[in-house]
């Protein structure tokens, strides 16, 4: 339960909503996007920790002073988000990064044969360096930031198809380089051990062709068409928290987007 100073602001902003409401003023949000937002907050700030079991909706709804059908409404639009996790009998969870949200979210290249594998890496290099313009635009950095350089080639199938770079602020993931052996699965090890959930990602797809490091590394004829994925990742308050971009090999899989 929240503490009771948390507990009245939280009524205090639905009193408000409510009250906007009247005399044919419309109100700042609805209701349910405030709560939903309260929520958020405290998936950000770590206070409802990955895994972790939700109160009730009736005890949220008395926490926050609002009805169970705005609390069901605001879990409702967190599960679409990915945010939390409805089980059936058992309660709401806080989402957390496990290898099958890492193959099923964030990962869409897919074999031909429509078989999902995640991929394995292999630790090509990995080094703090001051960020560069890209990077600092990408992550939203000041001049003089630095960022973790992570190089990997990874594979699929047990054949190299994958070629990546990741770059993450040193700040938010100090002695990020010092992991031995640097994890397959990153955003799990930003959570665990930093407490950074990335809820979403941007991604932008562009076909290129292998220069003369990317086909030794891949195992491919220089000049070979390579599908490059340029992808931002986000926390849940929105900031940009790693920056990388992945050269694949696609001979023999696909990128699936699924439009709902």
């Amino acid at each position: 339960m929240m503490p009771d100073k948390a507990g009245a602001k939280a009524r205090a902003e639905g009193n408000a909503a409510a009250e906007a409401g009247h005399g044919g003023r419309p109100a700042a949000r609805p209701l349910y996007v405030q709560v939903k937002e309260l929520m958020r907050a405290r998936l950000s700030d770590g206070s409802w920790k990955p895994g972790r079991i939700l109160p009730s909706e009736f005890e949220l709804a008395a926490e926050f002073g609002v009805s169970q059908g705005t609390v069901r409404k605001a879990l409702d639009e967190l599960a679409v988000e990915r945010l939390v996790v409805r089980r059936q009998g058992k309660g709401t969870f806080v989402a957390e990064h496990d290898e099958d949200r890492a193959l099923f979210h964030f990962l869409k290249l897919l074999a031909d044969d429509g078989g999902r594998a995640l991929p394995e890496s292999r630790v090509l290099g990995v080094k703090a360096a001051r960020a560069n313009a890209a990077e600092r635009a990408a992550l939203a950095l000041e001049e003089g930031a630095k960022v973790w350089r992570i190089d990997r080639l990874r594979h699929l199938s047990g054949r190299p198809a994958i070629l990546e770079q990741v770059a993450a602020p040193e700040a938010l993931f100090p002695g990020l380089g010092k992991e031995e052996p640097v994890p397959n699965t990153l955003y799990r090890l930003y959570e665990a051990r930093y407490g950074v959930t990335v809820a979403r990602a941007e991604e932008r797809l562009k076909a290129v062709a292998a220069g003369a490091a990317e086909a030794q590394a891949l195992d491919i004829a220089p000049g070979a068409s390579l599908l490059a994925i340029d992808r931002i990742a986000f926390a849940i308050d929105g900031r940009p928290v790693e920056w990388r971009r992945s050269l694949c090999l696609t001979d023999r899989h696909h990128y699936l987007a699924e439009l709902v």
